[in-house]
């Protein structure tokens, strides 16, 4: 499988997402800079936390219009997955791939912690091999992580099995204590905990073991791309 991430000015973790990819899932990756025109024939999209075009105006606001989010709707529209993680997240919510909107913390301060989620759905080609009510130990780290929605949308969302992580507490004043939530065809998911920082080798780096409960995002896509292999 080919796995692209996507790179804005202002992006600052790029080579986080693309370290999971290479050293955990030794698949190859390739960096999508913000102007490109096509995705270079990638199976799986990825965009990465930071401050794109330095959050002007609000997060992720400017990167919507970047030429690369045409050809990221296009491959969303197909089907294909693609997966925005905090700034990332805040991005597929301007660029109108996910509903609602990400403010600013109910604390008003940037908020950078450890925080327990529990995934409320599996049908995502990024949570699949997840148990639904499993909780796991996920870091954040934003400015703008306070999701809301309309109240029509947030039943909407709610029935159809579209909120993929909740916070166990009240974070940072998501409606609903949603931490993530995937389109209705479910393969376009944004979460603001940090996966990909979540995911370490216990041993050498030659082939030692993994932990960390960020594992969970990064088997289920390459299940995913294996599954459609098989077919």
């Amino acid at each position: 499988m080919k796995f692209g991430v996507v790179v804005f000015p202002g992006s600052n973790c790029e080579k986080d997402m693309a370290d999971a990819v290479r050293l955990y899932l030794k698949q190859d990756v390739t960096f999508l800079w913000h102007d490109a025109t096509d995705l270079s024939g990638v199976d799986v999209v990825l965009l990465p936390g930071g401050f794109s075009y330095g959050d002007y105006l609000r997060s992720g606001a400017l990167a919507r219009y970047s030429p690369v989010m045409e050809s990221v709707k296009a491959f969303a529209d197909k089907g294909g997955p693609v997966l925005g993680v905090c700034n990332g997240f805040q991005v597929l919510t301007e660029a109108h791939l996910l509903p609602g909107a990400l403010m600013r913390n109910q604390s008003l301060k940037f908020q950078c912690e450890q925080v327990d989620v529990v995934v409320e759905s599996t049908r995502t080609p990024f949570t699949s091999q997840y148990q639904a009510g499993q909780r796991l130990r996920l870091p954040i780290a934003h400015a703008d992580g306070n999701f809301v929605v309309d109240p029509d949308v947030l039943q909407r969302l709610e029935d159809n099995q579209q909120v993929v992580l909740r916070y166990t507490c009240d974070v940072n004043g998501s409606v609903n204590r949603i931490a993530g939530v995937c389109n209705q065809k479910g393969n376009v998911v944004g979460m603001m905990p940090h996966p990909e920082r979540n995911l370490w080798p216990t041993s050498s780096a030659q082939g030692g073991n993994w932990n960390g409960d960020g594992q969970g995002v990064f088997d289920s896509v390459l299940q995913w791309g294996l599954s459609l292999l098989k077919v």
